[in-house]
C-alpha cells in the first residue's frame, strides 16, 4: 500500500483529501503545519506529499526546499490558490514535481498522484538511467549531482529530469510536449518555451560552446535529442 502525506491547514480540504485518498487504497497521514509535515516527511518516509504552499509555523516552498536540499527524493504534489505562473515555477524549480490549484477536481489530483507514483515506479524499475558520462560530463542523477571536468555543476531537479529523459532515449528525438508530460508532469505547464529555456540552461552548463551544442541538439520544429557518439 503506497503511503501519502498531506500537508494542509484548511481541515475542510484535508479530510476531503484523506478521505478520497483511503477510498483509492492510500494509507494517508495527515500535517496541519509546515513544521510538522516536514517532521513526518523525515520520519514516515511517505511515497508522495501533497503539499499546500501557504502554510503556518513553514511554508511549502520552504518545506520543499529544505527536504531537497537534505537529498530527500520523495515526490512532492503542490496544492495552491495563487493564480500567478511565477509562483508555481517557483515551485517547482525548488524541486516540487507537480502542482494543482485550488480549487481543484479530486478525479484530476488523483490522477496525477497516479502519474507520479507510475513515474517513480518507472524509474526504480530501472527504465532511466541512473548515470550518464559524455565528454567532460558525468552525471549521477540518484544523488543529483553533476561535473564537468571534475568541477561541481548547480543543476536544478528539472534540468536533470530533462537530461535523464533525454539520456535515457538518446540518439532519438524527444518532443517537447513530452518533455512536458515526462519532466512536469503534464502537457500544458506552462508553454513549450518552458522546455527551450531548460535546454539553454543545460546547454550553458554541459556544452564547451552552447551557441554550436555538440550534445544537445535542436530538432527544428520537433524538439530535442541527446546525441553521445559523435
Amino acid at each position: 500500500m503506497k503511503r501519502v502525506l498531506v500537508v494542509e491547514d484548511d481541515l475542510a480540504i484535508q479530510r476531503g483529501l484523506k478521505d478520497n485518498l483511503e477510498y483509492e487504497s492510500y494509507e494517508v497521514m495527515t500535517a496541519t503545519d509546515g513544521d510538522r509535515g516536514y517532521a513526518l516527511l523525515r520520519e514516515k518516509k511517505p511515497d508522495l506529499v501533497i503539499l499546500d504552499l501557504m502554510l503556518p509555523r513553514m511554508s511549502g516552498y520552504e518545506l520543499c526546499r529544505k527536504a531537497r536540499d537534505e537529498g530527500i527524493t520523495t515526490p512532492i504534489l503542490m496544492l495552491t490558490a495563487r493564480s500567478e505562473e511565477v509562483d508555481r515555477v517557483l515551485g517547482l524549480d525548488l524541486g516540487a514535481d507537480d502542482y494543482v490549484t485550488k480549487p481543484f477536481s479530486v478525479p484530476e489530483l488523483l490522477a496525477r498522484v497516479r502519474a507520479i507514483l507510475r513515474r517513480v515506479q518507472s524509474a526504480k524499475a530501472g527504465d532511466l538511467p541512473q548515470e550518464l558520462h559524455f565528454g567532460e560530463v558525468e552525471v549521477d542523477f540518484r544523488r543529483f549531482e553533476a561535473r564537468k571536468a571534475g568541477k561541481c555543476l548547480d543543476m536544478s531537479r528539472k534540468e536533470f529530469g530533462v537530461l535523464r529523459l533525454l539520456a535515457a532515449r538518446a540518439g532519438e528525438v524527444v518532443t517537447r510536449d513530452e518533455l512536458l508530460n515526462e519532466v512536469w508532469g503534464y502537457n500544458q505547464f506552462p508553454t513549450t518555451r518552458t522546455v527551450d529555456n531548460h535546454i539553454a540552461l543545460l546547454r550553458n552548463k554541459l556544452e564547451n560552446n552552447p551557441a554550436e551544442p555538440h550534445f544537445l541538439i535542436t530538432v527544428h520544429g520537433v524538439g530535442y535529442k541527446l546525441v553521445l557518439s559523435r
